[in-house]
């Protein structure tokens, strides 16, 4: 009989542990793991799921953000100058400021969000972009527009470094899509802001001053996501927390350990510094086209209207290929054929810009616009080529910093170029001819490597 209760009791507490650990595998497999432990609390899981959806949110509205500060401006870039009275020298300087703030202000980003969370730093940054997009056009003269811009710029500076970092940490096995999501949120705030700039102006009577104003009220509504969020700090950048962790069957004791590694000696990694070069190099075509691609249509008599709708197009490419093809990056071993493919798109349309830019102008926006979606392409391999959340962060504040730095002097280049040689001829090759090294360097970027197997062996 005491057998019997004992074989009874000994069922009933293996029955218990089999449902209890049923029950813990089917949340975990709904990526809810943290719902069924003992130490959270009831509703826990909701909070969680709502505090995801607020991610999302967060991070397509901050990516929406991240270039109309750049790309209005280039749409009024000629209105601009003649109100603050530029030459041609200063506004190459202007279009040079976004890839100088970029790297002075990005290789800040990881202590920050240490220090404050990825959180907190992204909603800071929305709200410098809201006040320097504010302030911008009205400050008067060209020190104070510049000074201006540079705020914006610092806030979508550090919010570039910080989003492959969050992707990472809440999203871990989603990075291709949701790479894919933020890019093409990025690519449509491009090409909204290229596309509406010039008739926004016109409706509010041609001031350009309003024209750059308006676009803070998008800004500004990029701050509320974050706000339920300032106090989520979590792990320290690039690691996920305890709860978003996925299930332990599919880590390994490695990978966890690695998360908390010390800091990676990343200069040692030729993979960083071909994806650094690599980085800087598309920046700087999409800098110049961004900053002056409007200029050169206009100027070969295309009017202002119709400038800003090509440069929209450019920019829109974006919208279904940066979802695309960072999907399709994640599934190759080797993303070089992408990044070739790209450059052969931008060639022929510097070709086209060349020989007919008014007479093929619409075919060139288009190829232009796919051959700028390396930046997705280069956002997508800085996630790949590192193996864990923390190396993601340093990997990102790396290549992103350097490249930009790389990228400074060339939208300023072909400022002086046009104003000294009076024609486009000279900048349009200039800008072929960076295309060539950008595949080279691309092409080393996408072999399957990371950089903490480089680092560690050297």
């Amino acid at each position: 009989m005491a057998s019997e209760e004992t074989r009874t009791a000994e069922t009933r507490t293996a029955d218990t542990r089999t449902a209890m650990s049923s029950t813990s595998t089917s949340s975990t497999g709904r990526g809810a793991a943290a719902a069924s432990t003992p130490e959270t609390p009831p509703g826990a899981g909701r909070t969680r799921a709502w505090a995801t959806r607020l991610v999302v949110l967060g991070i397509v509205l901050s990516a929406l953000n991240l270039r109309p500060a750049i790309t209005s401006l280039g749409a009024l870039l000629e209105e601009v100058r003649d109100g603050l009275g530029m030459s041609g020298s200063v506004a190459g300087l202007l279009t040079s400021v976004p890839p100088l703030c970029f790297a002075v202000f990005g290789v800040t980003a990881p202590r920050l969000a240490r220090r404050f969370g990825p959180a907190a730093v992204v909603c800071a940054g929305m709200v410098a972009i809201t006040a320097g997009l504010l302030i911008r056009p009205y400050v008067g003269g060209t020190a104070g527009f510049l000074a201006a811009t540079a705020l914006a710029l610092m806030g979508i500076a550090v919010s570039n470094v910080l989003m492959p970092v969050i992707v990472k940490r809440w999203f871990p096995d989603r990075v291709g899509s949701m790479t894919g999501l933020y890019s093409m949120a990025l690519a449509l705030g491009t090409s909204l802001a290229a596309a509406v700039t010039v008739p926004l102006t016109d409706a509010m009577g041609g001031d350009w001053q309003s024209g750059l104003a308006v676009w803070a009220g998008l800004a500004a509504a990029a701050v509320l996501p974050w706000l339920p969020l300032v106090r989520d700090r979590g792990a320290a950048p690039g690691q996920q927390r305890p709860e978003q962790a996925r299930p332990e069957r599919a880590r390994t004791a490695g990978a966890a350990a690695e998360e908390q590694s010390v800091p990676l000696r990343i200069t040692r990694s030729r993979t960083a510094w071909a994806l650094a070069v690599f980085f800087g190099l598309q920046a700087t075509a999409a800098y110049i086209t961004m900053g002056w691609m409007a200029q050169i249509f206009r100027d070969a008599g295309v009017a202002a209207g119709t400038a800003g709708l090509l440069l929209a197009v450019t920019m829109v490419m974006g919208v279904p290929l940066a979802f695309v093809i960072p999907r399709v990056a994640t599934r190759l071993p080797h993303q070089g054929p992408i990044v070739l493919v790209l450059g052969v798109c931008g060639l022929a349309g510097y070709a086209g810009l060349y020989l007919a830019p008014a007479g093929g102008a619409w075919a060139w926006a288009v190829l232009l616009g796919i051959s700028n979606c390396a930046f997705p392409l280069a956002l997508t391999m800085v996630g790949m080529r590192a193996r864990s959340g923390a190396g993601v962060a340093q990997l990102s504040a790396f290549a992103q910093s350097t490249g930009y730095l790389i990228s400074i002097p060339g939208p300023l280049l072909v400022g002086v170029l046009y104003q000294q040689s009076g024609g486009w001829g000279l900048p349009i090759a200039l800008m072929a001819g960076l295309m060539v090294p950008q595949m080279l360097v691309g092409f080393l970027a996408g072999r399957n490597r990371t950089v903490e197997d480089e680092a560690a062996a050297h």
